[in-house]
């Protein structure tokens, strides 16, 4: 369950009425959600503004994702700043670095520790079994050995990247469903192509 809070409970009520696309939908924004806020505490970070961040951090995906900008990230950090100062949120200026670094693609380090966690939080949700449900969703396709090759271009890469203890953790588990999971396809795929 999560932490509410006053600001918590606006920003979730917010979220709900966004647009988003179907493997950044909000079921991911509410994994990444809890994921983030478990590790904050596990951390000793700053719990609210995590939950925060999280809940904010997809916001501008759709518009990305229909062309209508080219950085999600860079965008959402506007916007969630704008709608927290609406609601007297002292932190947003906080809450919006976080959102702003939390792409994956810009392969950036974060100096906060929240934003360290939002990163890790987003990209723990790439892995498991929800993670390989999500490559196979993704709106590039490809085929079998085209979603193998992206397994291990990025998505096996993840768990190195996790800069905090739990999220390490947490991560190794998650990793490991994958990796078995694509030996097994990758089993099963010789029988009827060969090696």
């Amino acid at each position: 369950m999560l932490k509410t809070s006053k600001y918590i409970n606006f920003v979730y009520n917010y979220v709900l009425n966004q647009v988003f696309d179907d493997t950044h939908d909000i079921g991911h924004v509410l994994r990444v959600t809890k994921y983030a806020e478990e590790i904050a505490i596990e951390e000793n970070a700053d719990v609210e503004m995590v939950i925060i961040a999280a809940l904010l951090h997809d916001i501008a995906r759709h518009d990305e994702v229909i062309g209508k900008i080219r950085d999600h990230a860079l965008e959402g950090a506007k916007k969630a700043e704008i709608y927290l100062k609406s609601i007297n949120y002292p932190k947003y200026k906080e809450v919006s670095y976080c959102i702003e670094n939390h792409r994956f693609s810009k392969g950036i380090i974060p100096d906060t520790l929240e934003a360290k966690i939002l990163q890790d939080a987003d990209r723990l949700d790439a892995l498991g079994y929800i993670g390989i449900a999500r490559v196979f969703m993704h709106k590039n396709g490809g085929n079998i050995q085209e979603r193998i090759k992206h397994f291990y271009d990025k998505i096996l890469k993840l768990k190195n990247l996790m800069h905090t203890n739990t999220g390490k953790k947490i991560a190794e588990e998650k990793s490991k469903v994958i990796e078995d999971y694509i030996e097994g396809l990758k089993k099963e795929l010789e029988v009827y192509y060969g090696k």
